[in-house]
């Protein structure tokens, strides 16, 4: 009944409804934890930018729930994997998305953006773009204010066990949890994250055949994050097996030379790309989103 509420309000809220009259692709937003699908200073300000740099275009900012508060607090707790699977049935129906779509997901919105590529059949993404996503997990939990008291419970819980069963089940940011120190509880007991990054001993040759099907994969990291621990994880980096001082490069890790996800074929053909802003965390200029995501990602050509 829950997944039901949640995919009637995905169809019914989160952005314009009228059908673009541009030839442009459109673009689906999936927002960050603590943000909503339309706060006027955050995703509503993103789509006003799209909306007026390519007029008539259709933008979707996905709203989980049945309002912004609910959609606020599914940030939080919840089931990504349901999330994710209700956004597919939400793209499934929406007439506008059906010839393809570019996707841009902020903080947490882009690894789930990523499971959609990976896992939802006949979705046609043509550019996925995120910005300071946790793409590899994180190990820590930093700048969730300490007054906020759904943070304060986030950040005991995860110090708890964030691999225990309920946890897991019922905590969005347990569900890219990355323990480097115990990579075997990590595979074995992660319900989200390490099947997205095809971690588990059985591959899912399907989630790398969907993933190459993009035609750009842009990841944005910020150079002063410090939300995101660790911060090469916005580029697909992640600490070396073991312990958690020393950083890999996506190309230094298992994930890229055994080539779990295709990320290594997607290098080679050019279409990976590494972004980055001199910012905190999702602190981005209007003119450097225009000149660099949607001039050089968004906007068809000519």
């Amino acid at each position: 009944m829950l997944r039901s509420v949640i995919l009637l309000a995905i169809v019914a809220c989160g952005g314009s409804h009228a059908q673009g009259n541009s030839t442009n692709t459109p673009v689906l937003i999936w927002h960050g934890m603590g943000d909503t699908c339309c706060f006027p200073f955050s995703m509503g300000r993103i789509k006003k930018m799209i909306e007026e740099h390519i007029p008539g275009i259709y933008v979707h900012s996905l709203m989980i729930g049945s309002n912004i508060i609910v959609d606020e607090e599914r940030g939080y707790l919840g089931n990504a994997n349901e999330e994710v699977d209700d956004v597919c049935n939400y793209i499934a129906n929406d007439i506008e998305l059906q010839n393809g779509f570019h996707a841009m997901g902020f903080s947490q919105g882009g690894q789930f953006l990523m499971a959609v590529a990976e896992r939802c059949p006949n979705v046609v993404m043509k550019n996925l773009i995120t910005f300071g996503g946790q793409l590899q997990g994180v190990f820590g939990l930093p700048n969730c204010a300490g007054d906020n008291l759904i943070c304060e419970e986030i950040r005991r819980l995860l110090n708890l066990g964030a691999y225990i069963d309920y946890i897991q089940e019922g905590l969005i940011q347990a569900q890219y949890w990355h323990d480097p120190l115990d990579l075997e509880l990590f595979k074995e007991k992660s319900i989200f994250l390490a099947d997205l990054l095809n971690a588990k001993d059985i591959k899912n040759e399907t989630y790398s055949e969907n993933l190459q099907k993009l035609e750009n994969f842009v990841m944005v990291r910020f150079l002063q994050d410090t939300m995101v621990i660790p911060q090469e994880s916005e580029w697909m980096g992640f600490y070396a097996p073991g312990q958690d001082k020393d950083v890999l490069t996506l190309q230094e890790t298992q994930l890229y030379t055994e080539d779990w996800l295709g990320l290594k074929a997607m290098d080679e053909a050019g279409k990976l790309h590494f972004l980055s802003f001199e910012g905190e965390h999702l602190q981005f200029s209007d003119e450097w989103f225009v000149t660099e995501i949607l001039d050089n990602f968004v906007v068809d050509p000519q």
